[in-house]
Order: structure tokens, then sequence, then C-alpha cells
């Protein structure tokens, strides 16, 4: 029986914190940079669509890190980012559709900050054969003083790999 109380009063306590925290935390969908870290990124997107690596690159702060590109790369700073994106834009045309930005500020949470998350379709045309592969994509960038800091890429790789001809092997057993 004491264990059952002394097990029922840790859970009690674990909870109160929980909520606790989870009131002091505030998040927004209004604030005063939304407008302008919306058009940071949309800024990024269009110059992707238009092969502007220079642009592209100029949204992020000196010392930004981008991760999820390429899927094995861990992260990228703004150099390995501008030379990521100038062989893709060399090989690749890359059309957004379906885009969606959403910005939103975060306060008093480990993910403090002002955000913008975008979805969308990410339409790669080969430039050689003119072969598409759409890829449905999520980013997530945090903005700091009119620059993005931090984006991860969320996409579907292996639909990318498929696309080109690679395929999986399942295990023997």
């Amino acid at each position: 029986m004491k264990r059952v109380k002394m097990t029922v009063l840790v859970a009690t306590m674990a909870l109160a914190s929980f909520v606790t925290n989870a009131q002091e935390m505030a998040v927004t969908l209004e604030f005063d940079n939304a407008a302008t870290a919306n058009e940071i990124l949309h800024k990024y997107i269009k110059a992707l669509q238009n092969g502007d690596v220079a642009t592209m690159s100029a949204q992020l702060a000196e010392n930004a890190m981008v991760h999820g590109l390429g899927g094995g790369m861990d992260s990228l700073n703004v150099a390995q980012h501008t030379e990521y994106f100038k062989n893709s834009t060399t090989s690749f045309k890359h059309t957004i559709t379906q885009d969606l930005y959403l910005p939103v500020k975060v306060e008093n949470n480990w993910n403090e900050g002002e955000w913008v998350l975008t979805w969308g379709t990410n339409t790669i045309t080969e430039k050689k054969t003119g072969k598409n592969i759409l890829v449905p994509y999520h980013t997530v960038s945090l903005v700091e003083n009119g620059k993005i800091i931090f984006m991860r890429y969320f996409y579907d790789m292996l639909n990318i790999l498929e696309n080109q001809g690679f395929t999986i092997t399942p295990p023997t057993e």
C-alpha cells in the first residue's frame, strides 16, 4: 500500500509539474515580426524556384545551420548550403506548389523564438531528361533579426531515390 501511495504521489507531482510548465509556455500566431519572418521564407522559396542560390543564402544569418538536406548530411553551414543548392539547381529545376506558410512565436519553452513553418510540394525536374519527381516537404525555420538562423527540412528521401531508379532489397532471414 505504501508503494502505491508513493507511486500516486510521484505521478501527481510529475503531472502538476507538466501542467505548470505547459501553462507558462505561450504560442501565438500574431506577433510583431510575423509578416517579416513570413516574407523571408517567401523570398527563400521564390529564389529556389528561380535557381537564385545567392538570394536563398542571403536569407540566412552568417552562422545559420541547415539540417535535413541530402538525407545523410547532419547539418550544413551557409557555405555548404550554398554549394548544395548550386549543385542542385545546376541539374534540376524546382517548382513549388501547394505551399503554405505559418509564422508562430513560442515563448517560455525549449524552442522559444519566432518560427515559420512551411509545407508544400516541390516538383523537381531533371534538366537533361525533363523527368519530374514530386516531393512533399515541410520546413521549420527560426528567424532572428530578419535572417534565418536555423532551418530543418523534412521530405521523403525514399521517393527521390526510387524515382532515380534505386530499389530497396528486403533483408533475408
